[in-house]
């Protein structure tokens, strides 16, 4: 990505913040890992506030704050173009969680759990991965280079 200028502490902050929404959605994927390794657990610690809040929305209000992110920071050519292309990668990658999702319920059948637990559990440690490259990259105030979502974010932010 080419340099748009520099970036304050606040906004490498405010770039990080959108990666919880993909973090908190792609949680249902981990269930087998912190089933099968409790002491992963502590790492859920930090995120039990944002988990509650989040989760007493509930389903429509979720998804309002999928649509907010898009069209009041995405959208706000007034934001920093930093912050805009991070909320928008991490709008993708929560679109590949939710996609990954209903691929796991169409494919889960009663005879194949241990697959459906391995496909999901690469799933989430991908997602993991993806999030904690973009939140590293973005509090060094560096652009996220993730491959196919990267493109896809610079088509949708200008």
């Amino acid at each position: 990505m080419a340099w748009r200028g520099s970036t304050t502490v606040s906004d490498r902050i405010l770039a990080c913040l959108p990666y919880l929404l993909p973090l908190i959605d792609g949680l249902m994927f981990g269930v087998s890992l912190f089933r099968d390794f409790p002491a992963l657990q502590v790492l859920l610690v930090p995120l039990q506030p944002v988990l509650l809040i989040y989760g007493s929305l509930g389903q429509f209000g979720q998804l309002i704050v999928f649509f907010a992110l898009f069209f009041l920071v995405v959208r706000n050519e007034k934001i920093n173009h930093f912050i805009r292309y991070n909320t928008m990668q991490a709008i993708l990658l929560d679109i590949i969680v939710f996609l990954g999702s209903i691929v796991l319920r169409v494919v889960a059948l009663p005879g194949i759990v241990f697959a459906v637990q391995t496909v999901a559990s690469t799933i989430f440690l991908g997602l993991v991965a993806a999030v904690v490259y973009s939140v590293a990259q973005s509090l060094m105030g560096r652009y996220a280079e993730i491959p196919a979502i990267s493109d896809a974010v610079y088509m949708q932010v200008r």
